[in-house]
């Protein structure tokens, strides 16, 4: 299958459905954005990295704010830097690097976000990418990424629930997590509020449905 320009979506809904389905709808349904400290400071890191000129150390060709683009997978966005490394017979590797304020995150949505990069770099450039790398502003360090079978099936599914969620226009209801105290979108979200209201409505539903 292969999607046309206007159906492709941001690559950056992976990693916020992975972290939360209603952050990502908050975000790309509603296009609601509310900056706090960590948002900004995350963005600040990007805007630097993307303002960098390219560079060439030895064997290696470093390029930054790479637009990408996948019409297999659907999606479209910018890598933050990818080096390509030469290999023999004056070919040139690309290994991703995607950048990120904080530090590593128990779960897979870097990674996915990563992957995602890579699988549209192989499709642009007709290559083979084994593995990328993700850096963390607060450790200032790099994690190595190895884009396995299992990660790019992980990112192809959530490609498709990230396609599914937006396209339904429907924004999920919350579940509060402790993860939410440092989402800057916690105003318009209101996890412990929505929860309560939706507590209430069920418990009348169930009242109402008892006495008939």
């Amino acid at each position: 299958m292969s999607y046309s320009e206007e159906d492709l979506i941001m690559i950056s809904a992976l990693a916020h459905l992975s972290y939360c389905p209603r952050r990502c709808a908050l975000i790309h349904i509603e296009q609601a954005w509310v900056e706090n400290i960590f948002t900004a400071e995350g963005r600040i890191m990007h805007e630097k990295v993307h303002e960098e000129k390219r560079e060439s150390r030895g064997n290696v060709r470093i390029e930054y704010g790479i637009p990408l683009r996948s019409l297999r997978l659907g999606l479209i966005g910018k890598a933050d830097v990818v080096e390509f490394r030469k290999v023999e017979k004056g070919q040139w590797q690309p290994f991703p690097i995607e950048y990120k304020r904080g530090k590593p995150k128990p779960d897979h949505c870097d990674a996915i976000q990563l992957c995602a990069q890579a699988m549209c770099l192989e499709e642009m450039l007709n290559v083979s990418i084994p593995e990328g790398a993700l850096f963390y502003g607060k450790t200032r360090r790099r994690a190595d990424v190895v884009f396995n079978e299992g990660l790019r099936r992980e990112t192809e599914e959530t490609a498709n629930k990230a396609r599914q969620l937006i396209t339904s226009g429907i924004t999920p209801a919350p579940v509060y997590a402790k993860r939410c105290e440092s989402c800057s979108l916690i105003g318009e979200c209101m996890p412990k509020k929505m929860e309560k209201k939706l507590s209430v409505k069920r418990y009348l539903q169930r009242m109402t449905a008892g006495e008939s």
